[in-house]
């Protein structure tokens, strides 16, 4: 666990992180992406970090990416890459950079580090971990193998490596059908996300069996509060991520995942929405969709939300949280990521 205490202590005899108005004012052309969601007050608060971030980043060759529930200062401020998993995946194998920051979950990191293990992944918390994640062991998927004999095992990238390892493809919310599909079986094993499982074989023509694993976020959403919502705004749509459960993604408008939502909005006529899904997904698209009006109230991930401004800077500054995956495990959760971009890109997901 960071010592907050020393960290700041650490920064201030490097930095000035003192909240600056007049900085604020002269990094405008970067407040202004997320000035619908972020007051001037706090924007001066986090300027200094943006600012000290920013350019330690050229110093170490570094890229910092982004997931879509970092909060707006970090997804607009200083990620030079943002996006779900798959998205951010595929990033991990383009960049040039000696340096990743992985500003997401822990699992992520680890992704990063399979796909790059060349470069140094650091983690801003290393107690960001994943309720999803931890649901399920590679002993699990070897459970799932013996009660269903020869059926292929798709696991979510919100998986540990040695999950990922043990699973024969990989699969985000944005892919899950189009990867079921694409097995050569009848009968194919999902995990963690009974849920994200449970919606896929509500689509798929094969048989879809399932890990009980759910997301902390998305299960707390139920159809009385989307009916309640509705009936207090008519006119406004409903979007929920496939993480949901099965009653909440029917009684909505729209399901997809974080980048098919950006989408949606951009091609549909919405003036207000109701996203079922992590709290700054909402926060980070305004920018793109100024007519859109989001409603609230939405779940905010506690493990996400572990990433902070301070944090980024100071493992940047230190090179400390370095994260590592044991290259026989990584070896073969490679195989399983690589499996699932590939056949992504074939089939133009």
């Amino acid at each position: 666990m960071l010592d907050l205490s020393a960290v700041r202590s650490a920064l201030s005899e490097i930095y000035d992180l003192t909240p600056s108005p007049a900085l604020a004012a002269s990094m405008n052309d970067t407040y202004c992406r997320m000035s619908r969601v972020v007051s001037p007050p706090d924007w001066a608060i986090y300027a200094p970090y943006v600012r000290a971030t920013n350019q330690l980043k050229k110093e170490r060759n570094a890229v910092i990416l982004g997931h879509n529930y970092m909060t707006p200062e970090i997804f607009h401020g200083v990620a030079d890459f943002v996006g779900d998993s798959l998205q951010l995946a595929i990033k991990a194998t383009e960049v040039k950079a000696d340096v990743i920051v992985q500003c997401g979950v822990h699992f992520m990191a680890e992704t990063s580090k399979i796909l790059s293990p060349e470069k140094t992944v650091l983690m801003p918390d290393m107690e960001a971990g994943c309720s999803l994640a931890e649901s399920i062991t590679a002993e699990g998927v070897a459970q799932m193998r013996a009660k269903y004999p020869g059926a292929p095992v798709v696991s979510y990238v919100n998986t540990t490596a040695e999950v990922k390892a043990a699973s024969d493809i990989c699969c985000t919310s944005a892919n899950a059908l189009q990867i079921v599909e694409a097995q050569d079986s009848d009968t194919v094993i999902m995990t963690p996300d009974k849920y994200l499982a449970q919606n896929v074989a509500n689509q798929s023509t094969k048989k879809v069996v399932w890990w009980n694993g759910s997301c902390i976020v998305h299960e707390l959403y139920t159809v009385a509060d989307l009916r309640a919502y509705r009936e207090h705004a008519p006119e406004s749509k409903i979007i929920a991520h496939p993480e949901c459960t099965p009653d909440v993604v029917a009684e909505a408008d729209y399901t997809g995942s974080t980048s098919g939502i950006v989408n949606w909005l951009k091609q549909s006529n919405a003036e207000q929405v109701m996203l079922v899904t992590e709290c700054s997904m909402a926060s980070n698209i305004a920018d793109e969709l100024p007519q859109v009006e989001f409603a609230k109230p939405c779940n905010i991930c506690p493990y996400m939300k572990k990433i902070t401004l301070e944090k980024i800077l100071y493992v940047l500054h230190t090179m400390t949280n370095q994260v590592e995956v044991d290259e026989a495990i990584a070896r073969d959760a490679r195989k399983s990521v690589m499996r699932m971009i590939n056949l992504s890109r074939q089939l133009d997901i």
